[in-house]
């Protein structure tokens, strides 16, 4: 069994209870007790970082089109809450800033870079860290590694993780082979089991599997020894963890 605390990340904030990538989001995943919160970054057409999964507004927000087409005054009006539900009308698509206001200091902040937007997202998003003084709270990881190598490459103190949904044969030795420093793991939990979470800890790897939402998926991950738990439910996980 193992022993080691397993950290509570909250997927896109609460998105189980609440509207993903929205401000009240992410405030009831640390209400929650979330340890951090994973998140989804695009850029307006005036460069804002704005906090969204897709390309398009128009699945999360009463508005259509894509996002680096818009500028962040075109943006910051839209309803992103009520299409989950009416209790959340008036939320908003945030900007990052704002995310990082909202969630206090030492809580891990996973972002998760969508597309590189011509490297234009590595430098907006690098900038922005610089500035935040948070640059510790943060992990970096993308789908695209060719970005986290990037990234790596141009601030290396910068925490970068490599997301994937591949059943790898060994996950530490890809993470070992592309001529960087890989913070964390993020594989999909079904693709993670017991065995790769040794190697990865013994590779000096954090591992954050994503996104699991049942118990018995969250006991198998436990028993595992994954760094994190990457979650909708933070509160479902916490209660999990603390039986």
């Amino acid at each position: 069994m193992n022993t080691q605390k397993t950290l509570v990340i909250g997927h896109r904030g609460a998105a189980g209870e609440a509207p993903e990538n929205t401000l009240g989001s992410f405030a009831l995943a640390v209400d929650q007790g979330a340890d951090g919160v994973e998140l989804d970054v695009h850029l307006t057409k005036d460069g804002e970082i704005v906090v969204c999964h897709d390309l398009s507004l128009d699945r999360t927000t009463n508005g259509t089109g894509l996002i680096c087409e818009k500028s962040w005054k075109e943006i910051q009006g839209l309803d992103a809450g009520s299409w989950f539900s009416e209790s959340f009308i008036g939320e908003r698509v945030p900007l990052l800033r704002e995310v990082f206001d909202l969630v206090p200091r030492g809580l891990l902040i996973n972002v998760e870079v969508k597309h590189a937007y011509e490297g234009r997202m590595e430098k907006a998003l690098l900038a922005f860290l610089r500035e935040s003084g948070r640059m510790e709270d943060v992990v970096i990881s993308s789908f695209n590694h060719k970005v986290i190598h990037r990234i790596k490459l141009a601030e290396p103190e910068a925490k970068v993780g490599l997301l994937y949904a591949a059943d790898l044969f060994n996950h530490a030795a890809y993470a070992q082979q592309i001529g960087i420093e890989v913070h964390s793991l993020h594989p999909h939990h079904h693709l993670f089991e017991k065995e790769d979470a040794a190697a990865a800890s013994a590779a000096g790897l954090a591992t954050y599997p994503y996104t699991a939402n049942d118990v018995q998926d969250y006991q198998r991950l436990i028993d595992a020894g994954v760094t994190g738990i990457i979650t909708d439910f933070p509160a479902r996980l916490k209660k999990v963890l603390g039986a």
